[in-house]
């Protein structure tokens, strides 16, 4: 992939930028809540996908 193309992203991860310094420490240009708010729509935690009450914790958030 050259640097012309940019790789497909979800529209609300949209111009979203990480970068990891020589620490690696991560920082975006995206607020971290918001990321872990679409990351807990978007993606199913395996620790927690037997949880009976897994409902009632999304919508919560």
């Amino acid at each position: 992939m050259s640097k012309k193309d940019k790789a497909r992203v979800h529209k609300d991860l949209d111009g979203l930028e990480l970068n990891v310094d020589s620490f690696g420490e991560i920082s975006s240009n995206m607020p971290i809540d918001k990321l872990n708010k679409f990351l807990n729509k978007n993606v199913e935690d395996k620790k927690l996908k037997d949880r009976e009450d897994l409902d009632d914790l999304k919508k919560d958030k």
